[in-house]
C-alpha cells in the first residue's frame, strides 16, 4: 500500500473501523479503487494504456481530494470499458467494481465532504446474465470424496476429506471455512464468521461430525487454535485450501477452469434442494445470502425433474384412467 494515495487509505481505514468491512472485502476495495485511481491519472494525462499492465506503472501516490473534483461519469464509463476490453471481466466482477466505486464516491461526498455533484450516481452496474450454477453431481460427488480417501498420508487425508465433507454438506464459503476454530464446534452447531463479518449458524449432520472426530485423530497437536492445519502446523490459508481442492479435482478428471472450491457450494445447495426438498427461505438462510434473490439460481432443474413434473399433473392421471 505503499504506492497508495492518502485518500485512498483513509477510505479503507474507514471501510474496516467504521463500517466493520471484513480484512478481504477491505483488500478488494483497495484493489479496485487504486486500479481506477491510476487508470484516471493516465487518462487525465492523455496517458495511453495499451494493457491491463500499464495501469500498474502509473503514479497516484499524490493523487489529493481536488483531483475528485475534475472526475464525471465519462470518465467512470471510460474505465468500465477499458476493464472490460482488456481484461474480460466477467459481469459479477464488473459490479463489484461498480459498487466498489460507488461507495468510495459516496464516502467523498458524504464522509469527506467533497463539494461535488457524485458522478458515480449515474453509474450503472452491468446488467446481469442469468446462469445456471456450475456443480456436481451425487455421483461426482461421491466419486470426489473416493478419490480423497485413496490418499496415504493418514493426517493429509483425513483433514482433505473432512474440508471437502464440510464444503458439499453445508454450502460455506471458502474464507469461512478457513476461519474456523476448534472451539467454533460445539456438538453438531458450528459457529462462522462470514461474509460482511457477520456471525452464523451451521448445523452439522452426522456425516460432518464423523468427518470431524476422525481428522482430530491426527491433527497436529499445537497452539494454533485453526482447525485445518498445514504442512508448516499453521493455519490453512485460503489458497493452500484451493490447491487441494484442485489437487483432486484433476485426478477427478475435472476441468479446474470451470470447477473450483466455490463450486463445491454450489454443489451442495444443488443438493440441498434436488434431493431434499429444501424451502428456498431456508436455503437462503443456510447459505448466509443477505437477499432470497442470490439464492433463485439454485431453484434450477434437471431435464428429468421437469418431465417428471409434467408427467405427474393431474389432468395426465386422468387421461389415463379413461384411457
Amino acid at each position: 500500500m505503499n504506492d497508495y494515495p492518502s485518500v485512498l487509505l483513509e477510505f479503507l481505514d474507514y471501510l474496516e473501523t467504521i463500517k466493520g468491512r471484513s480484512s478481504n472485502t477491505v483488500k478488494e476495495y483497495a484493489y479496485d479503487i487504486n486500479m481506477m485511481i491510476k487508470y484516471l491519472v493516465a487518462r487525465k494525462k492523455n496517458i495511453k494504456l495499451k494493457s491491463i499492465e500499464d495501469i500498474a506503472q502509473i503514479d497516484s501516490a499524490n493523487v489529493n481530494l481536488d483531483f475528485f473534483k475534475s472526475i464525471d461519469v465519462i470518465d467512470l464509463h471510460s474505465f468500465m470499458g477499458f476493464l472490460d476490453h482488456n481484461r474480460l471481466d466477467g459481469t459479477s466482477t464488473r459490479s463489484r467494481k461498480t459498487s466498489s466505486i460507488k461507495t468510495f464516491f459516496k464516502y467523498l461526498v458524504n464522509i469527506r465532504k467533497l463539494d461535488i455533484n457524485n458522478p458515480a450516481d449515474l453509474l450503472d452496474y452491468p446488467k446481469k446474465s442469468i446462469r445456471q450454477p456450475v456443480y456436481l453431481t451425487l455421483d461426482e460427488s461421491l466419486a470426489l470424496l473416493k478419490i480423497i480417501s485413496a490418499e496415504e498420508n493418514d493426517e493429509i487425508r483425513t483433514r482433505d476429506y473432512c474440508i471437502t465433507v464440510l464444503f458439499l454438506n453445508c454450502g460455506m464459503r471458502l474464507s469461512e471455512l478457513s476461519g474456523i476454530n476448534i472451539d467454533h464446534i460445539k456438538g453438531n452447531i458450528l459457529r462462522v464468521i462470514g461474509k460482511g463479518n457477520k456471525e452464523r449458524t451451521i448445523y452439522l449432520n452426522d456425516m460432518c461430525l464423523a468427518a470431524i472426530d476422525e481428522y482430530l485423530k491426527y491433527r497436529p497437536e499445537i497452539e494454533e487454535d485453526a482447525l485445518f492445519i498445514s504442512k508448516k502446523k499453521r493455519r490453512m490459508s485460503n489458497r493452500a485450501i484451493q490447491y487441494r481442492i484442485d489437487h483432486y479435482l484433476k485426478i477427478g478428471g475435472f476441468d479446474t477452469s470451470i470447477y473450483s472450491v466455490h463450486k463445491l457450494r454450489h454443489t451442495a445447495a444443488t443438493l440441498m434442494y434436488q434431493y431434499a426438498d429444501v424451502d428456498i427461505k431456508v436455503l437462503q438462510e443456510i447459505l448466509g445470502h443477505e437477499s432470497v434473490a442470490t439464492t433463485q439460481i439454485y431453484t434450477h432443474v434437471d431435464n428429468k425433474s421437469l418431465r417428471n413434473a409434467v408427467d405427474k399433473n393431474p389432468l395426465n392421471n386422468l387421461n389415463q384412467k379413461k384411457d
